[in-house]
């Protein structure tokens, strides 16, 4: 509150920092790790009033856990959202949503530019239990608003894209879905809230990996499911408290840490990045062939300037080849080959011989993800060393 009782809103750093403040009778400052695998009650009738929801109070950790809940508060607050809901992983999170929103019979449009994980999630699962799923092109609209059947019950899309950084108009694909009753959701991990807040442009349900760069140092895995509280509570909260999915607090308690520094890591890795981008694109090896939504001649600028604070800390570029892919990877010094990213060092991996190498020859190329697309999450060095370190690694080519 100000001097005349009025509510502030905080910044985002400031909100990262000080969301759910408050302290055990031990009056610690940093956040306190609840290391239980259940709570005491003072008698049993407490016990039975918490259980039928009568009374307030932790249970069991797997639903309920201090320091868990202090990072979904956090979470939802970075994310101007009424409620978020932790998970063990980003898949979990993925998997979560699927489960609690869609039974037999319903139809998901899905779009063909996500991690190859939830596509394999949809071809398996989702299948067995008797879900349709159609996939689209992400950056067409009216792609997604075609693709609608009367059985249609939600729209997923990540934007940017895993990992060709294509986009689409959230405000657009949102008014097609609210005006035929359809639930929203989007992956925001390589954004993040810092760079994207997906509900502020039409989405119902915003999904995390928390394991990438709300961690920012490739820690622990962690993944959040972000929305409306009565959406949640009714849907996403009742499917994690029996089925178990759930964030440890230990990890919890790591990334609020990681919290607590992602608008300062967020800045570093976009400074760095479009940097790189505009030093890959002029490079001699490459001929242009650099996707980062930042460079001037990238088709999809002005969207990326609409809906993102920033152009992220993602690029990618595509060597012609997979031998070439492989070579240039293997020739980098300072980079480190690995399938994460959003970590503090700068990562490097060749989709279609890892992340996305369970789908088909097609299923790839018609998400744009070429035999020699390589994906470069650009870390917090020097961004010079960075840049000498893809140069040289170039120039063996």
């Amino acid at each position: 509150m100000d001097s005349s009782g009025t509510k502030r809103s905080y910044g985002f750093a400031t909100t990262a920092l000080h969301t759910g403040r408050g302290s055990t009778q031990e009056r610690e400052n940093s956040p306190a790790l609840f290391l239980t695998s259940s709570f005491q009650f003072e008698n049993a009738e407490q016990a039975r009033a918490v259980f039928a929801g009568e009374e307030e109070g932790n249970i069991y950790s797997r639903f309920t856990n201090p320091t868990v809940a202090l990072f979904e508060q956090r979470v939802a607050a970075l994310e101007n959202a009424e409620y978020a809901v932790a998970t063990a992983t980003g898949m979990a999170a993925v998997t979560t949503t699927f489960m609690s929103f869609l039974s037999t019979g319903d139809h998901v449009v899905l779009s063909r530019s996500v991690f190859g994980s939830t596509i394999n999630i949809a071809k398996t699962v989702l299948a067995r239990m008797g879900i349709g799923v159609t996939y689209v092109q992400l950056s067409d609209p009216k792609a997604w608003e075609a693709a609608v059947t009367p059985a249609t019950k939600m729209f997923l899309l990540e934007t940017p894209a895993n990992p060709t950084l294509e986009m689409v108009d959230l405000v657009a694909v949102a008014q097609v879905a609210k005006s035929r009753g359809i639930l929203l959701v989007v992956d925001n991990v390589f954004c993040t809230p810092c760079l994207q807040r997906p509900l502020e442009l039409g989405a119902d349900v915003v999904i995390h990996s928390a394991t990438k760069y709300m961690d920012g140092q490739g820690r622990v895995l962690g993944g959040a499911v972000v929305g409306g509280k009565k959406l949640l509570m009714d849907h996403v909260y009742p499917f994690m408290r029996n089925t178990g999915a759930s964030l440890s607090p230990f990890n919890a308690w790591v990334l609020l840490k990681g919290l607590e520094t992602l608008s300062l890591r967020m800045e570093k890795h976009c400074d760095n990045a479009e940097k790189v981008a505009a030093f890959l694109s002029a490079h001699s090896q490459l001929n242009g062939a650099v996707h980062y939504p930042g460079l001037p001649n990238h088709p999809q600028r002005e969207l990326a300037e609409r809906q993102m604070r920033r152009f992220g800390g993602v690029v990618c570029l595509d060597l012609g080849s997979m031998e070439r892919a492989h070579r240039f990877m293997d020739g980098l010094n300072l980079v480190i080959i690995t399938a994460n990213l959003g970590d503090s060092r700068t990562l490097t991996t060749h989709p279609a011989t890892t992340t996305h190498a369970k789908l088909t020859q097609a299923e790839r190329l018609s998400a744009g993800i070429t035999d020699g697309l390589v994906r470069l999450s650009i870390g917090l060095e020097d961004v010079e060393d960075i840049l000498m370190d893809l140069d040289q690694a170039l120039a063996q080519l």
